[in-house]
This record gives structure tokens, sequence and C-alpha cells, in this order.
């Protein structure tokens, strides 16, 4: 022991660059485990808080290139500090201090493991919100330093990927309707309940619904120009959990959006509110699409798109949960707060023209074939088969259904007095 405190000037150096070294990797380490450890409604809170808070969100829009940057520094810093220790290891030998070179070894292998990895991966998992917002600003400036030579990298990824692995083949993709028949199979009433059974074909049916069938038309909600301030939002009639804010210069449609969930994140020290950017979907997606394009922006409202550029709606996330968890999802009632469809005596409805045929087939238990080029809504419906809009006192038949419109208003919209046809009387030869 005394030989090995008196060879100070062979490993004392070298020691506390180990040290250093440990502390970066213990930093990076730590860094990716809070960052990707946040939850989706952590990291869509952080992006309209402080500026680090933001700085979070920013690294996170990107995670192949966050995870791609802390992975090359972790890897860098891990192979300089086992250089080092073979050094100092090399020099005790050298010295014939061959059981404390050995001791050294062991003892740099399980500090690094220990206080570079296990530690800070541990008080990250716990403190994730507060690590990541402390090393936010540093941990991005790795990431920018490491830009310029990220594209090598991907560059040689695919070359080793080509190279000795050419032949790989995709795995053939398994549609929903073989899910679908999967699920209607699956006979253990105990372990799947019926409602369990209707979120399931919910969900399989992400990828065959357009978003044009569940969007929430313009109109519907409220549009103002920005900056939004606090004294403004008295003026406001919401008629939602949002606004959609247009620029005060420019005569476009609105390109962001205010959710009324940030008013948890206001601090009293600003008048202007933090606005999300508004994504943008076509009306032709599918919900599935849409699905992910929320969550990947990490935001709550995407604008409905038609084939013109034009802003024909908006869809919220709050939209795909209802069709995901409801076992009747209605679009209208979402809008009007109550059910679309009213019997008013036997066998007579009150129904909104606004009503998906979707909707309007699953309540009477009608087999619903969707048509790319059909009409989604009882009013479209209505205005395919007499080739005009509709009129007071207009009538059609549709699946065995009478439809009379009884109501126009000024805005479009269309009530309906629906009836089911009687069955026609079979012929009895006597």
């Amino acid at each position: 022991m005394t030989e090995f405190i008196e060879s100070a000037d062979l490993w004392l150096s070298g020691l506390i660059a180990m040290i250093f070294l440990t502390l970066a990797s213990g930093f990076f380490s730590g860094s990716e485990t809070s960052f990707f450890y946040l939850s989706h409604d952590e990291i869509r809170t952080l992006r309209v808080g402080k500026p680090r808070e933001r700085l979070v969100a920013i690294l996170l829009s990107n995670p192949d290139r966050l995870l791609t940057a802390i992975l090359f520094w972790n890897l860098v810093i891990n192979l300089l500090y086992f250089a080092v220790s073979i050094v100092i290891t090399q020099r005790l030998t050298s010295e014939n201090l061959n059981i404390a070179a050995g001791a050294f070894g062991l003892l740099s292998l399980f500090g690094l493991i220990l206080f570079g990895e296990v530690m800070p991966k541990s008080i990250a998992v716990f403190a994730r919100r507060k690590v990541a917002t402390t090393v936010s600003w540093p941990l991005a400036a790795a990431v920018r330093v490491l830009d310029p030579i990220i594209p090598s990298l991907s560059w040689v990824t695919r070359l080793v990927r080509r190279t000795f692995w050419p032949t790989i083949e995709r795995e053939p993709v398994l549609r929903p309707e073989d899910l679908e028949r999967a699920v209607d199979a699956f006979q253990l009433s105990e372990e799947i309940i019926k409602i369990e059974q209707q979120v399931l074909h919910n969900i399989l049916d992400l990828s065959e619904i357009k978003v044009e069938e569940i969007m929430r038309p313009r109109g519907t909600y409220e549009t103002t120009t920005g900056p939004l301030q606090i004294e403004r939002m008295k003026e406001i009639a919401l008629a939602g959990d949002f606004i959609l804010v247009q620029d005060e210069d420019r005569r476009e449609d609105a390109n962001q959006v205010f959710s009324l969930q940030n008013f948890t994140n206001l601090n009293g020290k600003t008048k202007d509110f933090t606005l999300d950017e508004l994504v943008y979907v076509p009306w032709c997606a599918d919900l599935a699409t849409a699905l992910t394009m929320l969550r990947q922006s990490y935001t709550m409202v995407a604008a409905v798109v038609n084939e013109y550029g034009e802003t024909i709606g908006v869809i919220t996330q709050e939209d795909l949960l209802d069709t995901i968890l409801m076992p009747q999802p209605s679009r209208t009632k979402r809008l009007l707060r109550r059910d679309p469809i009213l019997e008013i005596g036997p066998g007579k409805y009150h129904v909104e023209g606004l009503t998906t045929l979707r909707h309007f087939s699953a309540r009477f238990e009608i087999d619903f074939q969707n048509n790319n080029d059909g009409q989604l809504t009882v009013a479209g419906m209505l205005s395919e088969q007499l080739d005009r809009l509709p009129q007071l006192g207009d009538h059609v038949t549709w699946q065995g259904f009478d439809f009379k419109v009884v109501n126009v208003s000024k805005v479009g919209q269309y009530r309906l007095l629906v009836s089911r046809k009687p069955a026609p009387a079979e012929d009895t030869d006597f």
C-alpha cells in the first residue's frame, strides 16, 4: 500500500482524468434516461413552459438525432476512460506493482458502472423532469456539435447494413381484417367482455376511417387573430377547449393553436400565451395517421386541409380517443353535446344532417359499406340523391328508411324526420 501511495506520480493525473470522464459518462447516461423516460403528457406540458423546458421538447422532437448524439459521446467517453485506465495499469505493472495494477483495473471498471451508469440512471428515473430541464442546455450544445457528422454516420450505417445484410426482407404486413377476425374468434368471454371487443374493433378501424369523417367542420370552433393575451380571453366566447390563432398582419388560415390546458402552466409573469404550432393533416388521411402525427408533434389539435390546401376543419386528440373508447362514437354528439338521433315516437326519429352514415348504420344495425366516392353524412346522402342542396319538405329513401327534411337552419344545418319503411307484405297463394 505504501509503495502504491509513493507511486502517485504514475496514476494521480490519470485518476483525476478518469473522475472527470466518469462524471461526463454519468451526465450522458442520466440525460438519456431522463429524456426518454418522460411521458407524452409531460413532454406536451414542457412545450409551453420555460425556455429550458421548451428546449427539452425541441430536442425530443427528433429522438433519433438526440439518441445518436448521446450514444456517440457516451461511447467516446467510455473509450477514453478505459484507455486512461490501461495506461495507468501498464505504468503500475512496469514498476512491479502487479497487485495494485489488478486492483486498480477492477475498481475502475466497477467505478464506471456504479457512478457512470447505475447511479445517474436511478436518479434520472425518479427526478426525470428536473434532470431533463437541468441538462437541456449543455446537452443541446453537445448535439449541435455532432450535427455536421451525423449524416456521415447514417451513411456508414446504411453501407454496413447493405454490405452484410443485403437480402433482409420485410415481414408480411398483417391486415386489419385479419386482426378483426382474430378478435371475433376469441370466445373467452370471461377474459374479454363485449365492450373490450368493441374497443379492439374501434382501434382496428383507425386504419379505415378517414379524417374528414370525424373532423369538426369549419365554423364549429373558435378562431381569432394574434397575439393572444389574457385580457382578450374575456372577449372570446369559447365553444371548446382550444382556440386557433392566425397572424394579425396576414390574411391566411390559422397556423397556431392555444389549448385551455395550458392555463395550468401560467406563472403570472407574462401576458402573452405560449402557442403550439398547428399540425396539418390531409382530408383523405386515416385516423391512425392523424393520431401518429399528433403524438409525434406533442400537440392536441390538427388542422384538416383539402386538396387545395384550404383548412376545412380540425381534429383533436379528444375526438380520436372518443372514436376508440365509445361503443358508438359520434362527431355530432360531441359538437351538439347531445344524442344526434332522438326517438320522438314509435319508429320515428329526429336525426341531425351532420350525423355520419357510419353512426346511423351502427345505431340501426345496418351493414355499412364505405364507398370512396360516396357521401359521409346524412346531409351529404340527401344532396347526392337530390342533386342539389336539401330544402324544407324534401323526401328521400335510403336503406329501408324514409328521410324528410323538417328544419333548415341559416347556417345550412338540417334536421330530418326518419322513419323505418314497413316491410313489404309477402304474397300468399291459396
